[in-house]
């Protein structure tokens, strides 16, 4: 009986290892490739072992255009895929056994706008709003006037009928940040107007398993 508790507990050990052991760069290489456009397997590899030998991460994609990893870390990876486009991935723990990971995608064309994915660790896609119960809305973004200023931040208020935001994974910590790219879109005189309205960025922090307002 205690040998087999004993060979239990070791395998048990053995299997929480590996699991540990799993670091962003695993997956990404095996991401599939519907879900990597630009980047074919062999390129997602040759990234790896280019910035981890220390050159520079640059590859010919498969539109015959330049992608370039960026940065990478045990649980995080950036890769800026075109000028005007990057792609962040994420490791992230629910529990002790399970983690997920998170995406954004970039465009900016001229303005930045952001999307958000969460995948299992094998890239089954999972719904968004299990991980993130509110994204941000404009006027999270927009501090309120006083009575002096109200004529002119309704004025500008009115053009910025579209919300944009760019969304930025940290390497460094568990945060989200979400910052407002509205403006870039705008007339130049209208979003002057606007500018002193706007709030600086807003983190998100992941904790029991989900992102939320970091207060």
């Amino acid at each position: 009986m205690m040998k087999k508790l004993t060979m239990f507990l070791c395998l048990a050990c053995a299997w929480m290892c590996s699991l540990q052991a799993q670091e962003a760069k695993t997956f990404f290489k095996n991401m599939p490739d519907s879900l990597s456009p630009l980047l074919t397997a062999v390129n997602r590899a040759d990234c790896i072992d280019f910035l981890e030998s220390k050159m520079k991460a640059e590859v010919t994609n498969r539109f015959g255009g330049k992608s370039e990893m960026t940065e990478l870390a045990p649980d995080y990876i950036r890769i800026q895929m075109t000028p005007q486009s990057s792609w962040q991935m994420k490791l992230l723990a629910v529990n002790d056994s399970t983690q997920v990971i998170c995406t954004v995608s970039t465009a900016c064309v001229p303005a930045c706008d952001s999307s958000i994915q969460f995948y299992t660790t094998d890239w089954k896609e999972l719904p968004l709003s299990d991980f993130i119960t509110a994204l941000p809305v404009m006027n999270n973004f927009l501090n309120t006037p006083d009575s002096a200023s109200s004529y002119e931040y309704s004025e500008a208020r009115l053009q910025a009928d579209m919300l944009l935001m760019k969304a930025d994974l940290s390497a460094t910590d568990h945060t989200l940040t979400f910052t407002p790219a509205t403006p870039e879109y705008m007339e130049k005189e209208t979003a002057e107007k606007l500018k002193p309205f706007i709030r600086r960025p807003i983190v998100y922090i992941w904790k029991e398993g989900g992102f939320s307002i970091d207060s």
